[in-house]
């Protein structure tokens, strides 16, 4: 009895001892269904891993040779710049005017400063149009009929051609000041810019968390407030993507140059003339039989990616480098708090 009790034989829960047939029985009853499942899935994974590794090694080489498929064009476009372009660059080429073909002066500093005049203002007047239409289809009528007519009106914008948008400058501006103007061209380019702003600025302000509004409203700020000084400052990340892919679409436009600033080989001297640009100036270029001509017009194409690449990394060194990328969360956060906290006094839901 007392060997029994310190072996600590089978017992039931009563207390009393186990019979000896019942751990075999216990032992060779029926699994569960869930055993079941689990001990199917561990023969399915087992039977198909071998296939399942090569289907993966697959779409990743597959997604690898996508990504070096669109990287190499973009790498050989940039060499075929600069060993292109290089040797057309020099002091004078960047600041003087452009001289007699034949004489080997050829230049384009009319046209640099052109392209940052033209390329500036049609930002002062796109950009801001752009972000207003953008807080009003996201935040003021986002589920309105006219919310709905304005996207569908900005998807058909981007989609016309930018030569019949500079015909339409030529019309509106152009026949009836009587002359060609650098307000024209800024004014065909704002028409190209200000649609793809709009809808990058409407989708960026959409994933901006809905609790940032409430958050807004609860501490009794205003409606503007809370888009421009929440919402906007939290997805301006995804905006400058939106404004600087506008800029550099506009930067390159030949065809709404052509019918509204026309070129001119001469510097600037008011908004109402002519004026030159870097993509006009190319496309004069390729018209001339002489290597010179072809020579300027590579150099002058580097120059121009130079100048788009300049503002890319300028601006978003100045915006998320230097003042950091984020929202409210941002380097700037304590003033944006401070402000917000100074308009809860003033301010109503």
């Amino acid at each position: 009895m007392i060997g029994g009790e310190i072996g600590g034989g089978a017992h039931d829960r009563d207390g009393g001892p186990r019979p000896a047939g019942d751990e075999g029985a216990a032992a060779t009853a029926s699994p569960t269904p869930r055993s079941r499942r689990r001990a199917e899935i561990r023969a399915m994974f087992k039977s198909n891993v071998s296939s399942r590794l090569k289907v993966d090694r697959i779409m990743v080489g597959g997604i690898t040779a996508c990504a070096i498929i669109a990287i190499v064009p973009l790498f050989w476009i940039l060499g075929q710049l600069i060993v292109g372009g290089a040797p057309a660059l020099s002091i004078d080429f960047f600041t003087k005017e452009p001289g007699a073909i034949g004489a080997g002066t050829i230049n384009i500093g009319p046209a640099i400063q052109g392209t940052i005049i033209i390329i500036g203002l049609s930002s002062l007047i796109g950009i801001p149009i752009g972000i207003g239409a953008g807080v009003y289809l996201s935040e003021v009528g986002s589920g309105s009929r006219l919310a709905k007519q304005m996207r569908f009106l900005l998807d058909v914008f981007m989609e016309v051609p930018s030569i019949v948008l500079g015909l339409f400058a030529f019309l509106a501006i152009v026949l009836l000041l009587g002359h060609f103007s650098i307000w024209a061209g800024a004014f065909a380019l704002s028409l190209i810019m200000f649609p793809i702003v709009a809808r990058a600025t409407e989708e960026q302000l959409k994933m901006v968390p809905w609790t940032y509004r409430e958050a807004g409203t609860a501490l009794g700020l205003k409606k503007a407030t809370i888009a421009f000084r929440i919402v906007l400052a939290t997805a301006k990340r995804g905006l400058l993507t939106g404004i600087l892919l506008s800029v550099s679409r506009i930067g390159g436009e030949t065809a709404p140059l052509i019918m509204t600033i026309l070129g001119s080989s001469q510097f600037f001297s008011s908004l109402d003339a002519p004026m030159d640009a870097l993509p006009l100036r190319i496309w004069r270029f390729s018209l001339l039989p002489y290597e010179e001509a072809r020579l300027a017009g590579w150099g002058a194409a580097l120059v121009l990616v130079i100048i788009i690449l300049a503002i890319h990394v300028g601006v978003r060194y100045y915006f998320q480098g230097r003042r950091g990328g984020g929202g409210i969360g941002a380097n700037g956060g304590r003033r944006s708090r401070k402000g917000l906290l100074a308009n809860t006094r003033g301010g109503s839901a």
